[in-house]
């Protein structure tokens, strides 16, 4: 069952949910996006820092006056919003887990003076893009090729992970009425060991975290504490204190051993958490890889045995060898979930109140 949370009135606007104002906010950034009416595409892209800003009510201020008209005047308000959040969306009250942005859904959207607020996880809003993917916004990480997504069968499921400044998981099931969007907090899950290297590097990392959840590691600001234990198993002094995109860095232009291994052992524990993702949720119809950190170094990761890794598992690598795995190169994939988010509240306000006009 989808985790979407919305707010409107109790009767609802007259002209129609267009514009409509999408966003898709991270732990570090958010993106927002415009859709001027029905059938209109998504424009007017802008990504914002999240630290720049008090709270998501500020950040929109900030994106409609960079809409400004040339003349400096303001366009159409947004009648309508959907937001995907980097969070659980369980009620009301939305706490971002890697930011200090929270919110209520109710009183935000009497705020921006919208006549419908969706909220819904941001892998949730991407696992509603997964189906109207065409070969263009992904690219293979190994296997087959996926079968048409119209085609898919009910019960065919499509997985999706992304590393970014968290871990987010979702996925989706086919069903007699379409996709059914399926959120989740796999990120949040205990990182399991393949060999004696990662079970050692794990247990460094246990000393500072009571937990070590797979989003210790399989993010970006995993990266530089997955070299620092990495370091401390291989007997190695401690690297100097290092951002994600350092570490990078130092592995693909610099040659850096430490980072270099660094980076392969992020791909060995992404393809495993990948591959358990998969057998848990029986995604048969592909697991995809999504967020900000892994097209950095996809080349990287592929080379480094991602899908191996993936396969894995022991007597169902058979099993595993039969799904593709594919990553998310379209960067405004999260955006067109949110609008998908958007729609189905829509039609869901309008079939719940079909005579109801409220003013906003």
């Amino acid at each position: 069952m989808s985790a979407m949370r919305s707010s409107a009135p109790t009767a609802a606007p007259g002209p129609g949910a267009y514009p409509l104002l999408l966003a898709d906010i991270g732990g570090t950034n958010a993106r927002f996006a415009w859709v001027a009416q029905a059938g209109a595409p998504v424009e007017q892209v802008r990504t914002l820092p999240v630290a720049a800003h008090p709270g998501p009510a500020a950040a929109v201020r900030a994106y409609l006056d960079a809409l400004r008209e040339p003349d400096g005047r303001r366009g159409s308000p947004p009648a309508c919003a959907a937001f995907a959040v980097a969070t659980p969306v369980t009620g009301d009250e939305v706490r971002f887990t890697n930011s200090a942005w929270t919110f209520s859904i109710d009183a935000l959207r009497r705020e921006l003076g919208l006549v419908r607020l969706a909220v819904v996880n941001d892998f949730e809003a991407l696992a509603r893009a997964l189906p109207g993917l065409a070969p263009a916004q992904w690219q293979r990480l190994g296997g087959p090729l996926p079968r048409p997504f119209a085609d898919a069968p009910h019960g065919s499921v499509l997985a999706v992970l992304g590393p970014g400044t968290g871990l987010g998981v979702g996925a989706v099931l086919r069903t007699g009425c379409g996709w059914q969007a399926l959120p989740a907090e796999g990120g949040h899950a205990t990182l399991a060991a393949a060999d004696s290297l990662q079970a050692e590097v794990i247990a460094h990392l246990r000393r500072e975290y009571a937990h070590v959840s797979a989003e210790r590691v399989l993010s970006g600001p995993g990266l530089p504490r997955l070299q620092t234990a990495l370091a401390a198993a291989l007997g190695r002094p401690a690297p100097p204190a290092m951002t994600p995109a350092e570490v990078v860095a130092a592995a693909l232009r610099h040659g850096d051993a430490l980072a270099g291994r660094t980076l392969d052992l992020f791909a060995a524990f992404l393809g495993g958490f990948a591959g358990d993702l998969a057998l848990t949720l029986g995604a048969r119809g592909g697991v995809f890889v999504g967020g900000g950190v892994v097209p950095r170094f996809a080349e990287r990761v592929v080379a480094a045995g991602f899908r191996a890794h993936f396969e894995a598992k022991g007597r169902f690598a058979a099993y595993l060898a039969e799904i593709p795995t594919l990553l998310v190169t379209d960067t405004l994939a999260a955006l067109g979930g949110a609008r998908l988010a958007a729609e189905e509240d829509g039609r869901l306000h309008a079939a719940l109140a079909p005579d109801i006009h409220p003013a906003p």
